[in-house]
Formats: C-alpha cells, structure tokens, sequence
C-alpha cells in the first residue's frame, strides 16, 4: 500500500508538473492577450475622452466668446471632470470666473494650469489680474513678473504691472513699467492713460497732462469720459487745460 501511494503519487505528481507546464503556458498567453486587449481598450477609452474634453472646451470657448460666463465655466468643468491635465481649459476657466467677478476661484484656476506648464504667460498674465482685483498688488506684480520673463513683448503685461506698482505708490517703477509698454507698442493709449493717472497722483500737473492729452488724441471719446471720474486726478482736476481736455 506504501508502494502504490508513492507510485501513485510519483504518477500523479509526474502528471501534475506537465499539466501545470501546460497550464502556465496557456496562462500566460490568455494573460498576454488579456493585457493587451485591456492596453487597447484603456487607449481607446482615453482616445473618447480626450475627444470628449477637447469638444466640451470647445463649447466652453465658444461660450466664453460670446460673453456667456457662466455657461462657459459649465462647460470647462465638465471638460475638466474628464481630463484634469489640459493647461488651456484651466486659463479659460479662470478667465470666465474673473469676467464672474469669483476672483479667488480664478487665481486658484490659473494656478492648476501653472502647475502643468510653469511657462504658460497667459496663466500668469491672468493670475496677475485677478490678484489685482483682489487688491494683492504685490503678488500681482510677481505674476505680471513671471508672464514678462516668459513675454518680454506682452504690453498688456507691462501696463497692468504698471497699475499694480502705482496702487503700491512705488510711482517711479510703475512709470518705468508704462514706458516699456509704449517701447513695444507706440500707440499704446492705455500706457499713457495710466501714465497721466500716475503724474497726477504725484501732483505733477504738466506731465499728468501731457500724458493725457496723448491718450485722448489717440481715443478722444473714451478718455475723456474716464478722466471726467476718476479719481486719479482729483489734483489736477481744477486745471484749466484739465478742464479743456475733458471737454
């Protein structure tokens, strides 16, 4: 009985190790081919999505386009649910909640897309503004700073970086800031425009004046109506020639 269980067993182990030879061999096939068809499947899927993403960013933008904000964010959270990776619906989304006026929720949207791509100018840019808005005039020019490094010629950057520095009364950066703008690009009405504001902060009448009848030489109607109000050139504003200028 001894012999035939060892046998038996021999026989039976003999049997088992070519079995689970050929088993291992089928199981690694079925394994293969298991893999690869999940590999193709998963490809497929992320294919669907990123489709489904790009065309929800699409329609965000179009939204954006066309001033419809809160559609806009709709859309690009839902792009979003899909793809958390792509940098440009972060800014766009970022873009409709600053237009919102959810300033806060905006920075922490340009953040997302500075994480992904550190050079993306537009998400500092914007970061910059809405950190603006919020009255953070220091970290404002930091972003202004970052999308320059990236920008040199963005002008919108050096103005915007200019009003950031004069709200912070460093007056002679901020100018140098508004010069740089003009530099790039001559015309530059708003450059001037915040130049004037800047002069007339520091009760410079002449230059707040030269600088202002620049700018409404270059856009008569919009620039008078603004210096009419604002409160920039409350110095000023008895001025005679202030007063022609705005006439």
């Amino acid at each position: 009985m001894v012999v035939w269980r060892g046998l038996i067993a021999c026989g039976f182990m003999s049997f088992l190790t070519i079995g689970c030879g050929d088993l291992a061999i089928s199981s690694a096939e079925n394994t293969k081919q298991f893999v690869q068809e999940r590999n193709v499947n998963q490809l497929l899927t992320e294919v669907q999505d990123s489709q489904k993403a790009e065309d929800l960013l699409n329609q965000g933008n179009s939204f954006l386009d066309t001033n419809r904000y809160k559609e806009a964010l709709t859309f690009y959270n839902q792009a979003i649910a899909i793809k958390t990776d792509s940098e440009e619906t972060w800014v766009n989304r970022g873009n409709a909640l600053i237009a919102l006026h959810r300033y806060q929720e905006a920075v922490e949207s340009y953040d997302k897309a500075i994480a992904l791509r550190p050079n993306k100018d537009e998400a500092w840019y914007n970061r910059g503004n809405a950190l603006t808005a919020l009255r953070r005039y220091e970290e404002a020019v930091t972003a202004y700073n970052e999308a320059i490094a990236i920008h040199a010629d963005k002008s919108e950057a050096w103005i915007n970086r200019g009003i950031a520095l004069t709200k912070l009364q460093r007056y002679k950066e901020a100018l140098a800031s508004y010069n740089q703008a003009i530099t790039i690009q001559p015309n530059s009405h708003q450059a001037y425009y915040n130049k004037a504001c800047n002069y007339a902060l520091q009760d410079n009448v002449e230059l707040a004046l030269e600088n202002l009848e620049k700018a409404i030489q270059l856009v008569p109607e919009k620039y008078q109506n603004l210096a009419k109000t604002d409160a920039d050139f409350d110095k000023v504003r008895n001025e005679k020639r202030f007063q022609e200028l705005i006439q």
